[in-house]
């Protein structure tokens, strides 16, 4: 399952600066990760400073 970003986020942009594959873009007052290029790696999670990535259930 991909990571998702929750409404935690603060756009800052951490997360997009800390993916491998850069399939995180600047959305509508968040980022958001594209499912079919993420490669589930965490980098985006443990760069975050609010935990806004997290795993999709």
């Amino acid at each position: 399952m991909a990571y998702k970003i929750s409404d935690e986020c603060l756009a800052c942009g951490a997360c997009a600066a800390g993916c491998p594959v850069e399939c995180i873009t600047e959305g509508d007052g968040k980022y958001v990760i594209d499912p079919e290029q993420c490669i589930e790696c965490g980098s985006c999670a443990e760069v975050c400073p609010v935990g806004a990535p997290q795993l999709e259930e």
